[in-house]
């Protein structure tokens, strides 16, 4: 799913128009966004949560070329699914839609 069928699902199951879906979809991107940036952790239950992960600087190896490389510390966001999506993704496999109206 790409943003725009995103905007357009929250658009059509709230009775939104698109601009204004599109208005609560950047909103929530952003306020998660900024959230991330502080270093703070996100959770949405029966989703999932969202944090910042650290990691160390390494030296690393061109694979091309094989010079050595200084790779810098850095932070990435971290998504970890919580126990509800988790379900519903592994009864897909069964063959079923996933449509979380168990």
């Amino acid at each position: 799913m790409t943003k725009s069928e995103l905007i357009e699902a929250i658009a059509a199951r709230g009775g939104l128009t698109k601009a204004r879906a599109e208005e609560v979809v950047n909103s929530l991107f952003e306020a998660m966004t900024a959230a991330l940036r502080r270093g703070e952790g996100i959770e949405l239950r029966g989703f999932g949560s969202f944090s910042v992960r650290e990691y160390k600087g390494y030296d690393g190896r061109n694979p091309l070329t094989g010079t050595a490389v200084a790779v810098p510390p850095k932070r990435l966001p971290f998504f970890r699914p919580g126990k509800d999506l988790r379900e519903l993704v592994d009864q897909s496999r069964l063959g079923g839609p996933i449509t979380g109206e168990d």
